[in-house]
């Protein structure tokens, strides 16, 4: 890593204290490693909006934060063209903490300490993380899964919230995530999905999931119709969504329920 330049660096931690220690540290050992701070957030949405507009080669990232937060934000990084790498910094020891030594990421645990933080950054540049494993390890840590999908759209990040998404229907490579005002383009697997968001959907065709809350009734489909066993009714758009005959009974119990 080259020591004349210095590393751009964003903290993000709900603590304002916390922040103002990691600047401190950062200033202990500008002279082995000198950095700058580009920007504070209190949690992964407001370093996401940090991101959009500022060029960082390092966040700095508490783990358990209101709102998103870290390890969610560093699956969201991770998908990005060139994305900053990540250490972790935490209060708790209680999980897996191996599990976050992934090359690119390290962790940090509170209160951090100057030669620990300028090891961490001193094995920089690596590897980057691959996100659907952040995805994972951050179900463990949250009890659930992401509370926002990512897409790249003309060179912008977007953030889908999931409570809005209304289904998810695979074509080819890439899954269509519906929400009410439109759909986006994920480059996530429909099994992974299903997985991680198992509690708010369910399978209707093994290229559909919808969510359960938009679900509004369902419909017989003709005889001489091929795509589907049955129709779903949902909520809010006027689209219907298939439903194979494997499906058609589970799903009209899910709806009786």
């Amino acid at each position: 890593m080259p020591t004349q330049t210095p590393l751009n660096i964003l903290l993000v931690d709900d603590e304002p204290l916390a922040r103002e220690r990691l600047r401190a540290l950062l200033g202990d050992i500008a002279g082995q490693c000198p950095a700058t701070v580009v920007g504070e957030a209190g949690n992964g949405m407001q370093a996401l909006d940090i991101l959009r507009e500022t060029a960082v080669d390092v966040v700095l990232s508490d783990i358990r934060m209101p709102g998103m937060d870290g390890i969610e934000l560093a699956s969201h990084l991770g998908r990005m063209a060139k994305p900053p790498a990540v250490i972790f910094t935490t209060a708790y020891d209680n999980y897996a903490v191996q599990a976050f030594d992934l090359n690119a990421i390290d962790y940090l645990m509170k209160p951090v300490r100057a030669q620990r933080l300028l090891a961490a950054l001193q094995k920089l540049p690596a590897q980057r993380p691959v996100a659907s494993l952040l995805n994972d390890i951050g179900q463990t840590v949250r009890g659930g899964g992401r509370t926002h999908l990512s897409c790249h759209e003309r060179g912008r990040l977007l953030l889908v919230p999931v409570n809005e998404v209304l289904y998810f229907k695979a074509d080819l490579k890439y899954v269509t995530a519906r929400t009410v005002e439109r759909e986006y383009l994920l480059d996530e697997s429909l099994t992974h999905l299903e997985n991680e968001f198992a509690a708010r959907f369910l399978r209707l065709h093994r290229a559909v999931l919808v969510a359960r809350p938009a679900l509004a009734g369902f419909e017989k489909a003709a005889d001489d119709d091929a795509e589907a066993y049955g129709w779903a009714l949902l909520r809010g758009v006027p689209e219907k969504l298939p439903v194979s005959r494997r499906q058609w009974a589970a799903a009209k119990a899910e709806l009786m329920a």
